[in-house]
């Protein structure tokens, strides 16, 4: 299965989990089960007749059922019932999901780490390509911190050499002690310090020896 992104909303199909702002979202099972429905068939008008069978298989339930599930899923996800922005409805048929958008995983590497992020005594292996570090959830370095912007800077990593942009964040990036010029891209070398929302991160080449080998960590300040 996938994750898919709308708005400050990622529903995680695996986990089945909706997070809004970066936090997780209560929902009962049937109004996650249209969620899913509706998400993955994205752009589809899908009648009320496929979800009632889809969602309640074999068992006769009213239109006032579906709707409660509506009203509960657009709670959920901040929309509104009477101008959504993503949950639509179709009248006298069903409802549509729009700008719903699908989270692809970053490949593995494929001759190894093109480097490294170490934070809170963790290390964060970066691919060849753009890695995000934010409070995303779909951020490569994910960062737990209101002080961090969803999408705060992207490091992109090309033949070896690094560049860090901050991604007009609300509360800036600074490198070696120095803020940086949003939307500016700045070279990263070896051992280079990152500033961001009172997190403190080290960049380094792929030739250091690293022993702890993390995937995408979540760091947390309050």
């Amino acid at each position: 299965m996938a994750s898919f992104r709308f708005g400050s909303c990622v529903l995680d199909l695996d986990a089945r989990q909706l997070y809004r702002d970066g936090q997780p979202v209560r929902l009962s099972p049937k109004a996650f089960e249209l969620l899913k429905i509706l998400v993955t068939e994205r752009g589809k008008a899908v009648s009320k007749v496929q979800l009632h069978e889809r969602i309640w298989p074999g068992t006769f339930v009213t239109d006032d059922s579906l709707a409660r599930l509506v009203t509960e899923a657009r709670a959920a996800i901040g929309d509104s019932a009477r101008s959504p922005e993503f949950l639509l409805t179709m009248h006298a048929h069903g409802y549509r999901f729009d700008k719903a958008a699908e989270v692809t995983p970053a490949p593995p590497a494929q001759t190894g780490p093109a480097g490294w992020i170490m934070v809170g005594g963790r290390q964060i292996q970066l691919f060849e390509g753009e890695n995000i570090i934010g409070r995303d959830l779909a951020a490569r370095v994910l960062l737990d911190s209101v002080r961090v912007s969803r999408l705060h800077a992207y490091l992109t990593i090309r033949e070896g050499a690094a560049m860090l942009v901050d991604r007009d964040s609300r509360n800036g990036t600074m490198v070696r002690g120095e803020k940086i010029a949003k939307g500016v891209p700045v070279p990263l070398e070896d051992g280079d310090e990152i500033s961001i929302g009172g997190f403190t991160l080290k960049f380094r080449r792929p030739s250091e020896p690293v022993e702890t080998v993390e995937d995408t960590i979540t760091t947390r300040k309050t």
